[in-house]
């Protein structure tokens, strides 16, 4: 139960939101720049940090606890699924690539590619489309899981008295989401961007303070000798996914069973080929993109995408890791049972914090957690605010609109897309089933498209439309009605092959772009690929102009990447869970890799 000193802390963090907004409101109000893009003046580790803030969400926490307790050390390659290496991608070259166009947001960054013709504005309604179904379910998925994680804390009956209507029990969590939304709205809204990453700094301020404080109960905890955990739980690579907890915890064969991830090694192999894909494609148009657009420089955009995985890994997986630690020590004193009478394993983290969490750091953490959500949420917002009023209302309603009239946009499109979002979170089922949706069917349906337009000077307007279209018509037809109880991600090559060949055909049933527009966009942005037809023209006009040849120090510095961000995710599982050698070979891996991105990468960031 929440005692007068934590529920203090939470008001004092609540407060400090609202005076962020008002603070930050002038500045927001300045331009659409300003609003939407913080003026591109914010500096790159702030925005980092922001980003990193706002990937701290507390659905994903919740979710990234079970999957810990469950499967242990390997549970670090599960976040593939997202992919978490997609960081690492725009680490090394795509943060610049997309931050050269100069756009606001990744609709508007269409025109730099196709242009401005039929093909270029029908891509242009596609990118904001999926950009607003992805937003809102980004938006119901945080949703859903704050009123999951609230209601433990303040149960119903307490504060029943003091409400002047009365709420079913099924919608109690939906209530206490809406009531937090309310605070992430306000900020959001009149600070902008500005306002948004102001706000991630003192979440994420908090944040550290409690990860350190749950990594050392749990380290604590696992010190006490009462630790028992199957064969293999402690290797990242050794055996499979399906455990045998049937002499530990008996209950953890049908959460397993009910994963549906199979085969250790192929479910590897199909996330690593997926993550890839997916990578190369590019972020999704949410606010990633939106922190990366915001940036001062291509060079800014690199070390802000960098900073996310250094910040973000160690601090989240302590805080995971101390948890999971508590909840596998102290198992027998959790509360996983539902009014249904059936155990749910995503209540680990929320009835751990109960359980094991002293009064002060309780209120710290509970203000933290409801922090992420509140940052997720307001970065998430800001960019389904960007498409709207960017990429509809100044594009096709009112391109002349004044300063007033932005703004006045800018409030009524926030409060539009929070209103729908909470209708999406009542009627979802549950965390992982908004997720699953989110990662393996929405992003699979992205990615043929998406890959070609960087990489091959052909694709047109008319392909990017039509392989979209055809990537989404087969997400939504294939899972529902196909194979309905085959998980996503095995999925993912049908809705890939289904988006080539819709991009294929859309291609080549309409000319190539502008070439004035291709030259430009070849020359500004620089990417590798299949451009030899365009970059020969640039050479007839300028022998001296020299093509990106850089794939291969691209690809290494992302393998690097790659090994550098999972020692950061596993070094503090490590820790916690007193696996001294490994830490020290973890180490070791980590000081190779930092030394070889300095030298190959951070030095010929400005090249």
């Amino acid at each position: 139960m929440l005692t007068p000193i934590d529920i203090a802390i939470i008001i004092a963090y609540l407060l400090s939101t609202i005076l962020i907004g008002l603070v930050m409101r002038k500045k927001a109000q300045r331009s659409k720049d300003d609003y939407l893009l913080g003026g591109k003046s914010i500096p790159w580790y702030m925005l980092g940090l922001s980003n990193a803030s706002g990937m701290f969400d507390i659905s994903g926490t919740i979710w990234l606890v079970t999957l810990m307790f469950v499967y242990g050390i390997k549970s670090a390659w599960i976040p593939w699924l997202w992919p978490v290496f997609n960081q690492i991608f725009l680490m090394v070259y795509l943060s610049k690539w997309l931050r050269r166009s100069n756009a606001t947001t990744g609709a508007e960054w269409i025109g730099t590619r196709f242009g401005f013709g039929k093909g270029a504005k029908m891509s242009h309604i596609i990118v904001v489309v999926f950009a607003l179904i992805v937003c809102l379910g980004y938006l119901a998925y945080g949703f859903i899981g704050l009123g999951k994680f609230i209601e433990i804390f303040i149960p119903w009956e307490t504060i029943q008295a003091y409400i002047p209507f009365n709420v079913s029990p099924e919608y109690v969590p939906h209530f206490y989401g809406t009531v937090f939304t309310c605070f992430a709205v306000f900020y959001s809204l009149l600070g902008g961007m500005s306002g948004i990453v102001w706000a991630d700094v003192v979440q994420f301020a908090i944040m550290t303070v409690a990860a350190l404080v749950i990594g050392y109960l749990g380290w604590q905890a696992v010190g006490t000798g009462g630790l028992q955990v199957p064969i293999d739980w402690m290797s990242p690579f050794k055996g499979g996914l399906n455990m045998d907890w049937s002499s530990i915890i008996p209950e953890v064969t049908e959460k397993i069973k009910s994963d549906g991830y199979g085969v250790f090694t192929y479910f590897v192999l199909m996330m690593l080929f997926k993550g890839i894909l997916v990578s190369v494609a590019g972020p999704a148009p949410t606010y990633d993109m939106q922190k990366i657009l915001s940036t001062k420089s291509p060079a800014e955009a690199a070390k802000m995408s960098g900073f996310v995985s250094v910040i973000l890994m160690p601090i989240r997986y302590l805080m995971i890791a101390g948890f999971a630690a508590l909840a596998l020590v102290y198992y027998d004193k959790l509360d996983l049972l539902t009014s249904a009478n059936e155990i749910d394993f995503e209540l680990i983290l929320p009835t751990a914090i109960k359980e094991f969490v002293p009064v002060g750091l309780l209120g710290l953490l509970l203000a933290g957690l409801i922090a992420a959500f509140m940052s997720t949420f307001a970065g998430t917002l800001n960019a389904a605010q960007a498409y709207l009023v960017n990429d509809i209302y100044l594009k096709y309603t009112k391109p002349n609109a004044s300063a007033n009239q932005i703004k006045n946009m800018n409030y009524i499109s926030g409060i539009s897309v929070v209103l729908v979002s909470i209708v999406l979170g009542v009627f979802a089922e549950d965390v992982n089933s908004v997720l699953n949706i989110i990662v393996s069917v929405l992003y699979g349906s992205y990615v043929g498209a998406n890959i070609l337009k960087w990489h091959w000077w052909r694709f047109n307007g008319e392909g990017f439309f039509w392989g979209m279209v055809a990537g989404l018509l087969t997400a939504w037809i294939v899972p529902s009605y196909i194979f309905p109880e085959v998980n996503e991600l095995y999925l993912f090559p049908v809705l890939l092959i289904m988006s080539l060949v819709g991009s294929i055909i859309g291609t080549y049933s309409a000319p190539p772009t502008e070439e004035a527009v291709l030259k430009d966009f070849y020359k500004n942005v620089r990417p590798w690929g299949f451009w030899k037809p365009v970059h020969d023209k640039l050479v007839a006009e300028d022998p001296n102009f020299e093509k990106n040849a850089s794939f291969g120090m691209d690809m290494f510095n992302v393998g690097i990447g790659i090994v550098a961000q999972s020692t950061l995710v596993i070094l503090p599982m490590y820790v916690i869970f007193r696996q001294s050698t490994p830490i020290y070979i973890t180490l070791a891996v980590l000081a190779v890799c930092v030394f070889l991105l300095k030298k190959f990468w951070w030095n010929k960031l400005n090249d």
